[in-house]
């Protein structure tokens, strides 16, 4: 009988549908650690502050967002090198989604973020690469973006800024979270009201000014928590594991 980890890469390669997704990470298993897993760590980034957290609370694998391996390996070398001796000395294993956790309908942050909004309409949004990767929807009732990024900072924590450019009260938003700035022209080309994202971009303040367009931003960091502590409530729906978020914030 394969082993609690070979059963659960299975499932989240499957459930994420990794092949299908082109993306600059290298999505799946990055690191095999031990075979028997009975907790499992989640966390944005693959860091060693997240690793040495994830031992301390006894967790045989981590679920990151932001994986070690970007475009293929080159080296194992310096910083790399360090991350990858410490999580094969500790037997944890390090599996990465990235874009498949950006844009999954079910767990993905994106979705997650739109569902904390309450939107009705709810369709696709945001062109990354080919890949429609965000959502675009209707408020239920009309907001001001400081009381959209209350609803966020309660929900998801963290801190929010904006660009107050458009309308008073915003119905429309489309969201794209992470480093999404570039979907801002298709948001100011379709009309919305808000566009809400993880990073801010310096170009970003003209082009929202001069189109009366209202940017919300929430942090990169914690604009893509959701979708990892989703996907670990499914794992531990789907094989009775423990989970633990690892809390690791950014700056950004």
């Amino acid at each position: 009988m394969p082993a609690l980890r070979q059963k659960i890469v299975d499932f989240l390669n499957e459930f994420l549908a990794i092949k299908t997704i082109k993306d600059a990470s290298c999505n799946g298993l990055q690191v095999q650690g031990a075979p028997d897993v009975r907790r499992i760590g989640l966390a944005v980034d693959a860091c060693m502050a997240v690793y040495k957290k994830a031992v301390t609370k006894r967790c045989q694998m981590l679920l990151v967002h932001h994986g070690l391996i970007w475009n293929g390996l080159t080296s194992i070398s310096g910083a790399t090198a360090a991350q990858v001796r410490f999580l094969l000395a500790h037997g944890l294993n390090l599996y990465a989604a990235h874009l498949p956790l950006d844009l999954h309908a079910e767990v993905g942050n994106n979705a997650m973020l739109a569902r904390a909004l309450h939107l009705s309409s709810v369709k696709p949004f945001g062109v990354y690469k080919g890949q429609l990767i965000g959502y675009q929807g209707v408020m239920p009732q009309a907001a001001t973006v400081d009381d959209i990024g209350r609803t966020y900072r309660k929900a998801i924590g963290g801190t929010f800024s904006t660009l107050p450019f458009g309308k008073k009260k915003c119905w429309t938003v489309a969201i794209v979270s992470g480093g999404g700035s570039d979907a801002i022209p298709e948001a100011i080309d379709k009309g919305i009201d808000c566009f809400i994202t993880g990073e801010p971009d310096h170009s970003n303040h003209h082009a929202a000014l001069e189109s009366k367009l209202n940017v919300l931003y929430l942090g990169h960091y914690h604009s893509e928590k959701p979708g990892v502590i989703a996907l670990g409530k499914k794992l531990a729906r789907e094989f009775g594991v423990e989970t633990a978020f690892i809390d690791e914030p950014t700056l950004v």
